[in-house]
């Protein structure tokens, strides 16, 4: 399950920004970045709420991936030969914001046949989700190697794996409805519960920097594709393998994932969710710093660290925030939960961060004419990145108070 929930995603994901700036339309790739934050704002939330009340979480899951891949399949069309941009965009609202409802249901689902099975989530999961990572990198390396990293093609492959995955969900273990027939409130009825974690001053202090480092969460993943292409407009990086096969350079960071997943129950059993995300926001750091020293001659060592790190930056927070927020909600209400994580880094955090980094970038880089001019705009992009998230490490550091057992 998780190998294709995360095929379907690579397939796009760290090459559409590519696919837009080679059809002319380099300075709507934050826009498109941005929907999946905006469609994160209520998509998952509002699905979460609804496993957790009234249908099972995998038949929502079933659902929610048919409905992605039919759209998908639908912004493929109308992206091929001359692209109709209002209606790719379209299906692609429909396409990530389902899908990005089947994400958060996915780490539901999954706890839920760990916990049935006796096994304990912080060890098990881990090893499981690596094989998400697996997947992704492996509809990177396709869609690279067919030449598709220039075509709306990325979307018709994301849209037919996700169909495969809706068949194979069938015989994913089936989840119980929490509902109960004790008198509920309005907002319990509209599974508005998850909400209440803000009462709590640690819970709330930690969705509120979930929130802000999840404005970095994108920007790699909209620019590291197109920054990197940009270099054969230089002679001296034209003919280098990263320009050549971008989608494989950057496939490295997921690469880094598989290996940095597996530290996950470790750091969290011994350091504990705040030296964990310190240690993420640390990443994203370097993540920056490495993009805007490098280059893909003599310096592509440093994109090898970028990708190295992101490993880190990515799993430490995305997962280790996830395996949190599940020790730390009632069962009741664990799909919300999951969904108001989901909400606060991809949704909230995420728009603003892409819509930002559009801005910058397109400031920097896609106002200039000249090669030389547009790498040092991209070297300016990657450093104000990094200052940023440098700034959110120390608050956090700061702020968030968490005192761990092992």
């Amino acid at each position: 399950m998780n190998f294709l929930q995360f095929a379907v995603w690579g397939a796009y994901l760290t090459s559409m920004g590519t696919f837009l700036a080679q059809n002319g339309f380099g300075d709507k790739i934050g826009t498109f970045y941005a929907t999946q934050g905006i469609v994160s704002l209520f998509f998952p939330a509002l699905l979460g709420m609804v496993a957790d009340r009234f249908i099972q979480a995998q038949r929502l899951y079933i659902i929610c991936h048919l409905l992605s891949a039919m759209s998908m399949l639908s912004a493929g069309y109308f992206g091929l030969g001359e692209v109709n941009l209002p209606a790719m965009y379209t299906c692609f609202f429909f396409g990530i914001g389902f899908y990005m409802a089947s994400l958060s249901l996915s780490y539901s689902v999954a706890y839920n046949a760990l916990d049935k099975s006796g096994m304990d989530t912080v060890k098990d999961f881990p090893p499981i989700r690596v094989w998400g990572t697996v997947g992704f990198i492996a509809t990177m390396w396709t869609v690279d190697l067919l030449k598709y990293q220039d075509s709306a093609m990325q979307f018709v492959i994301s849209g037919l794996i996700g169909i495969v995955l809706a068949l194979y969900a069938n015989i994913i273990p089936k989840c119980e409805i929490k509902d109960t027939l004790e008198k509920k409130s309005f907002a319990s009825m509209l599974g508005l519960d998850a909400f209440k974690l803000f009462k709590d001053k640690r819970m709330a202090m930690f969705f509120v920097f979930s929130m802000l480092l999840g404005v970095a969460l994108q920007i790699t993943n909209s620019y590291a594709n197109p920054f990197i292409r940009s270099f054969e407009n230089i002679s001296e990086f034209a003919d280098t393998f990263g320009v050549k096969h971008t989608n494989i350079l950057i496939s490295l960071s997921q690469v880094s994932e598989t290996l940095c997943i597996l530290l996950i129950p470790f750091c969290l059993k011994r350091f504990g969710i705040k030296r964990v995300m310190l240690i993420a926001m640390t990443a994203w750091v370097l993540r920056f710093l490495f993009f805007g020293l490098g280059n893909p001659g003599s310096g592509v060592w440093l994109f090898i660290l970028s990708c190295i790190v992101y490993g880190v930056a990515f799993d430490f927070f995305n997962v280790s925030g996830s395996l949190f927020v599940d020790k730390e909600t009632d069962k009741k209400i664990r799909s919300s939960a999951q969904g108001l994580f989901m909400l606060m880094t991809n949704g909230i955090g995420a728009t603003i961060g892409t819509l930002i980094a559009q801005h910058i970038v397109n400031d920097n880089v896609y106002s200039k004419t000249q090669a030389m001019d547009i790498w040092q705009g991209w070297q300016n992009s990657w450093f104000i990145f990094a200052g940023y998230s440098l700034l959110i490490t120390i608050l956090f550091a700061i702020f968030f108070k968490y005192k761990h057992k092992e």
